[in-house]
Formats: C-alpha cells, sequence, structure tokens
C-alpha cells in the first residue's frame, strides 16, 4: 500500500462512522457545558462594623473532568438592604481559587478565618489562620501527631473556643508503628519507611468504616492552642469510639469548659457508615482543664485521663449537636428510627435536652422530644423530618427558632422549627415544584437557592413580611447572581422543557399492612414543550432504596432531557419523604413491591399518553441498578435498553463480600431481618437471598444493558455486576 496515500485515510474506531463521531462529539461538548454549571457548597455572612450592610463568602465548585477532582473557589459579596423592599448583592468581580484547601472555618467573631490543607502523602497537616488582610499564623503538624483531618461531613467536626484561642478537631489517629524486617530477621525499634535492604510488615488488621473511608482506621479528638501551636490529644475516650462533630460547649464560670461530640460504637464491629444511619451514636461530653494565660486567653492543662460522659444514654442514636444561642440547650438530630429497625435510613426525629449552667453533667440527662418521627401525615401535612445537616448558626434572633432544610416527599423545603414549641413550619414557597436548599442566615433572613430539574439554581433572599405583628410569612427576592451562568445553548435547551411531580396511586392497596402504604408515591416526568409525539423515555431510579429523587437540578439529567429525552423519576414506596410507615413497607419486599411500583408509574404515563410504550429504557445505581436489572429480567418485553451502575445483582454473594452485610437482611427479610443477621449465612439465608435477586431473571432479559462497575466498590463489589454481564 502507498503509504502516502494511506496518511490520508481517516481512521476511526471500528464501527464507528463520520456521522456517528460528529454526533458524539457534539454531545461531549454539550455535557460539558452541563457540567460546568457551579455549585454552592458552603457560604458564611459577616456583618459589617457599621451595621449596615453585610458581607458574605461562598465556597463554590466547579467538577474539573480531565482530572476527576474539583476546583473550589471562594466568591464574596457585600449585601445591602434598599428603602424599597429590595436587596442588593454586589460580587467580587472574580473568584479565588482555593488549591489544596480542604476545609475552611470562620472563627465565631468572623475576624478570623482557619484553612486546613490536608497532605496527599506523608507530609505534615498545615493550619493557617488569617485575618482580613494577611496569613497571620501557620502551625504545621507532623504525622507523628496525627493523620488528616476528617473532611468528610460526617466525622468532621471543627470549632473555635469563645475566646477563638483554641480550636478542636477531628483527625486521623496517628498509624502505630509497623514490624521491620532485614536479612537478620526482625528488627528491634521503629525503623524508617524506606530503610535499605529492609521491609515492613502491615502490623494488625485494623477495622476502617467501609466505602470511603478505605485507609482510615481511627477518627480521634485533638485540641490546638492557636497561641503556642502546641496539639494536645484529648485522653479519656474508648478506643472502641469513633468520634466526630466536635463542638465547644458554651464557657460557664469556672474555668474549666465541655467538648460536646458524637461517638460511634465499634461493637461488635465496624460496618459500612457511608449513608448508614443505622449506626448507634451518642452525645458525649468531656471536660477540658483549661487556665487563663498572661494574656487572658485560655490554654490548657494536662489532658490525661478525662471522664467522659454520655449524655444521650435513653436513645440509640444521637448526632449533629447544636447548642442555643444562650447556651441554655443543646438540640440534636436522631436517627433511631434507623436503628431500631435497622434500615439504613429513615424519618430522623428532634431532641432537645438542657445544658446545666453549673457544668455538673449527668448521664441520665432528660431528652426532650421536639420533632418526632411521623408514621402516616394526611396530605399536605408535614411528612418528617428529613435532615441531612444543620448550618453552623442555623437561630434566628429568638434564640429558639432554627432554619433547616428538609424532604418533604419529593421535593426540598426550608422549615423553621421553634424548638420550645415543637412548631414547625414550611417557609419555602409551596406551589412551584422548586426544590429550596438553605445556604445560610443573614441576621433573621435568609440565604438560599431553589431549582428545579430544568431550572438551574437561583439564589433566594428570605424576609420575615412583617415582624411586628409577629406574622410568620416569608417575602422571597431574586439575587442576581454570576454563580450559575450557563452557555446560550443550554439556556436555550431548558427554555424548552417541562416537568410535573405527578402522583401515583398504588396497584395493589389491600396488600399493604398500614396506611401509610397504601398512600400514593411520586414520580417527577420531565418532557419537552412540544408534544407532537412523545419522546423516548428513560426511567430513572434513586438508589438506596431508603433514598429519594429530589426536585432540583441535576446536571446529568438536564443533560439527557436536552438529547430529546424524557424522563420518568420514580421514587416508589421505600423513599425518604413520604413519612416512617410508607418507608418500612419496603424491607422484606425488594424486588417485588419496588419493582411494581415502578411498572405501575410506567403504565401511569403510558395511560396518559405521555409515552411511546415501544421506546422506554431505564436507568439507576446501586440499590437503581438492582430495580434496572430486576426490571429488564421481570418484564423483558417493556424496555429497549438499559443502563445499570453498580448494579446489587445477587445479594447471596454480595452478603459475604460488601461493607454493609446486615443491609441485605434487613432488605430481604424486613423486620426480623434485623434480628436473624449474622456473617456466616446458612443455605436458607443464601436460597432467600438469590430469590430476591436480579440474577434470578437473567435467563429473559432481551435489552441491551450497559453496566457501569466500580473497581474498588466496598459497597457494592464488581464481583455481583460481572456475574450477569
Amino acid at each position: 500500500m502507498d503509504s502516502s496515500k494511506a496518511g490520508t485515510v481517516k481512521e476511526l474506531p471500528v464501527g464507528l462512522d463520520d456521522a456517528t463521531e460528529e454526533e458524539y462529539a457534539s454531545q461531549s461538548k454539550l455535557l460539558q457545558e452541563f457540567t460546568n454549571i457551579s455549585s454552592i457548597d458552603k457560604a458564611w455572612v459577616f456583618k459589617s462594623e457599621s451595621g449596615i450592610c453585610s458581607q458574605a463568602m461562598l465556597l463554590i465548585s466547579q467538577p474539573n473532568l480531565l482530572a476527576n477532582k474539583k476546583r473550589k473557589f471562594m466568591l464574596s459579596t457585600s449585601i445591602s438592604k434598599e428603602s424599597n423592599n429590595n436587596v442588593n448583592f454586589q460580587w467580587a468581580p472574580f473568584p479565588v481559587e482555593m488549591t489544596g484547601v480542604s476545609i475552611t472555618v470562620p472563627s465565631p467573631s468572623g475576624s478570623k478565618l482557619l484553612v486546613i490543607r490536608n497532605p496527599e502523602n506523608e507530609s505534615p497537616t498545615q493550619f493557617e489562620i488569617w485575618s482580613s488582610s494577611r496569613l497571620e499564623k501557620e502551625f504545621r503538624i507532623p504525622q507523628s501527631t496525627h493523620g488528616s483531618v476528617y473532611a468528610d461531613g460526617w466525622f468532621e467536626g471543627i470549632s473555635w473556643n469563645s475566646d477563638e484561642s483554641l480550636i478542636a478537631y477531628v483527625a486521623e489517629e496517628p498509624s502505630p508503628c509497623k514490624p521491620s524486617f532485614d536479612c537478620q530477621g526482625y528488627k528491634q525499634g521503629a525503623a524508617k519507611d524506606k530503610e535499605c535492604m529492609s521491609w515492613k510488615g502491615q502490623g494488625d488488621w485494623e477495622e476502617e468504616w467501609g466505602e470511603c473511608y478505605a485507609g482510615k482506621r481511627q477518627p480521634a479528638l485533638f485540641v490546638i492552642n492557636l497561641n503556642s501551636g502546641k496539639v494536645h490529644a484529648v485522653k479519656g475516650i474508648a478506643k472502641s469510639l469513633s468520634v466526630g462533630q466536635v463542638v465547644w460547649a458554651p464557657p460557664v464560670e469556672s474555668i474549666d469548659q465541655y467538648l460536646v461530640f458524637v461517638g460511634w460504637s465499634a461493637d461488635p464491629r465496624k460496618l459500612g457508615i457511608k449513608y448508614c444511619y443505622n449506626r448507634p451514636c451518642a452525645l458525649y461530653a468531656v471536660k477540658v482543664p483549661l487556665y487563663k494565660s498572661e494574656a487572658a486567653e485560655s490554654d490548657l492543662k494536662s489532658m490525661e485521663e478525662l471522664t467522659v460522659v454520655n449524655l444521650t444514654q435513653s436513645i440509640s442514636s444521637a448526632f449533629f449537636p447544636q447548642f442555643s444561642p444562650d447556651g441554655k440547650f443543646i438540640v440534636f438530630l436522631s436517627a433511631k428510627a434507623s436503628v431500631d429497625s435497622g434500615v439504613h435510613s429513615a424519618t430522623d426525629s428532634l431532641h432537645r435536652i438542657d445544658w446545666p449552667t453549673d457544668g455538673k453533667l449527668c448521664s441520665s440527662t432528660k431528652i426532650i422530644d421536639v420533632i418526632p418521627v411521623v408514621n402516616c401525615a394526611e396530605d399536605g401535612q408535614f411528612p418528617g423530618l428529613y435532615c441531612s445537616s444543620f448550618l453552623s448558626k442555623p437561630w434566628l434572633s429568638d434564640g429558639c427558632t432554627m432554619i433547616l432544610s428538609s424532604y418533604w416527599r419529593s421535593c426540598q423545603v426550608i422549615l423553621s422549627v421553634n424548638v420550645l414549641s415543637g412548631e414547625v413550619l414550611r417557609i419555602s414557597t409551596a406551589d412551584s415544584g422548586f426544590s429550596w436548599n438553605v445556604l445560610t442566615l443573614d441576621g433573621d433572613n435568609i440565604i438560599a437557592v431553589c431549582s428545579s430539574p430544568i431550572d438551574v439554581p437561583q439564589i433566594k433572599y428570605g424576609c420575615l413580611v412583617d415582624k411586628a405583628t409577629n406574622t410568620t410569612a416569608w417575602h422571597w427576592l431574586n439575587v442576581s447572581s454570576p454563580i450559575f451562568k450557563c452557555s446560550e445553548k443550554v439556556t436555550s435547551l431548558l427554555s424548552h422543557l417541562q416537568f410535573g411531580i405527578t402522583q401515583i396511586p398504588v396497584k395493589d392497596v389491600s396488600d399493604c399492612l398500614t396506611k401509610g402504604a397504601a398512600k400514593s408515591f411520586e414520580a417527577i416526568f420531565v418532557s419537552s414543550k412540544v408534544n407532537n409525539a412523545p419522546d423516548p423515555l428513560i426511567v430513572v431510579l434513586h438508589g438506596g432504596p431508603h433514598s429519594v429523587s429530589l426536585s432540583s437540578f441535576s446536571k446529568s439529567l438536564a443533560f439527557l432531557s436536552s438529547l430529546g429525552f424524557s424522563l420518568l423519576i420514580v421514587n416508589y414506596r421505600g423513599s425518604l419523604g413520604f413519612g416512617e410507615e410508607a418507608l418500612q413497607s419496603l424491607p422484606g419486599k425488594i424486588g417485588s413491591q419496588d419493582v411494581n411500583d415502578v411498572l405501575t408509574a410506567i403504565d401511569h404515563v403510558i395511560e396518559k399518553g405521555l409515552v411511546n410504550p415501544s421506546k422506554i429504557t431505564v436507568l439507576g445505581g446501586s440499590h437503581g441498578g438492582f430495580l434496572t436489572t430486576h426490571l429488564i429480567g421481570q418484564a423483558p418485553d417493556k424496555f429497549v435498553a438499559a443502563a445499570a451502575r453498580n448494579p446489587v445483582c445477587n445479594l447471596s454473594s454480595m452478603v459475604a463480600t460488601t461493607d454493609i452485610p446486615d443491609w441485605c437482611y434487613v432488605e430481604s427479610y424486613g423486620s426480623k431481618g434485623k434480628t436473624i443477621f449474622t456473617e456466616a449465612p446458612s443455605a436458607e439465608h443464601l436460597t432467600h437471598f438469590y430469590s430476591k435477586s436480579p440474577i434470578l431473571h437473567i435467563s429473559k432479559v432481551k435489552a441491551p444493558t450497559i453496566f457501569l462497575l466500580g473497581a474498588q466498590d466496598l459497597r457494592v463489589p464488581v464481583s455481583g455486576g460481572l456475574q450477569v454481564r
């Protein structure tokens, strides 16, 4: 062959023609445009010295697809209220990239900023204290003191004390010395990792908390003195406790001060904790001995064995402790419904305990219910609390009203909660189907974002209509922002879409054991405004199963909609946000009730003429992948294609390899699954697991299916997906 001529021939992958390649390139570019839309991770507000306006600081992230990481940057704005009841945000011209920053935490006064940089190797952890104009102090904490500071949003906890001289935080306990060997055999004394002619053993095997915590052994509690830079490990905490979410208690007349933290027990052993709120935990307090230095700032005495008090012995779960502004009580969330039943996530409850002003704590402290678990709400009423976090400062000026975000069926909403009376009010607008998330408070005003499946997030500023009349109506103002800007093409494509939240009646009400289980569930339907002929449909299924698909903006789903697909996003019974009875109706019935709910939702939109029944596909991950592979096996003629990400395909093999073997028992057996759980399943158990699994129906599958499997997934190991490829 003539090499000069061969060089002019365009080489393409097998089976890929010019038109297809061009289409892929166009779709790839469009996906990049959707992915480039930024997200707000955190926000803080600081009062100016004049008191007339406020300064806000927003931590923003943007995916870096090529590096498989997130870019993080900070954007500042000045907030001023105008006489015509409008609000004005003056944004900085450019954001500042936070390269290498793991955590940022402002001090209580707002005059200092803590910046923590965790190392990617054996380097020291870096603490930086910034003022408004410069770097004030910098500390490098070696690995021999502790490992990386936890920045995971769960064990994570960083708290300044009241005079801003001490910071308590949670970091990885230093690794023990590993045994070393050379040609002479065992070497006494610690050896360096790369010592010539020697090798290191791994030492004793230590458990981890499963998925997302590989390489993390033990979160521990530390306090750093910002004057001396000295770091103290808090002693006296049982080795069986993993600690997190630490906060300083308000100072009392005596000098000694308490640290309050959450402790998770590793007894009998650690199981996966990511998204698993069924791990028992409690609030603990430890008295930290302090003394006043010559500069009248707090310093630490000896941190030898301290007395640790369990504050919540009478409840199986307690986390996210939050002191009231006056320091007279603590509120906290509880996942007791999850712990007591064994399901990985369930309806939350909110509780309060009084904090003794004399500093004398008691393990028999009375726990007061603020928001109990809601089993079954009447239509349109508060369905229960489903809260994934608290703001660092969630209080209105009355000192007893918290502002928080919670799931309300298929929407996320903003609630005000009076923790003394228990009154719960939905304060975000309820007539649009949008989802809302609170970012931070500006005094008694709220900064939030709202969005929908077809509307990029919009910043909102909420104000009480009339404080003088003590009304509870809120007025929401639109805030112009550069953060969520997207390309003209994306804006145009989204403008041609519409969405609605559809009520799906339960098909077999006679099979329901509770009132809540018989109530309708929901599906979010996204489609084109031009309905000449129904577009191809993608059925989207969330994982969990006790999770929820919200009516908020999703870049990946908006991308699929923009390609010309309708979406049916199903919140089958068992999802969060619909009350505890509906949620608890699913365990023991996975592979049947949830599958039937999805098929019922599909039939519902077919009957309404919204869908072409010959062009239906299905997409889901984790338990959504479990449903996807069940559906294409149980209803093989219903689907023309499928995509399953990390699907649970065979429970009988998963139970021996996953970080959450108890999940297999509870979801397969229902309420008795927690009682009979064992890590040595019997032949009867394995047979039962297999009967609940999609692999049972694999021979009937007709739809071409793409599997996306995580090679290092500890939750749904790759071996399960390979069994049905």
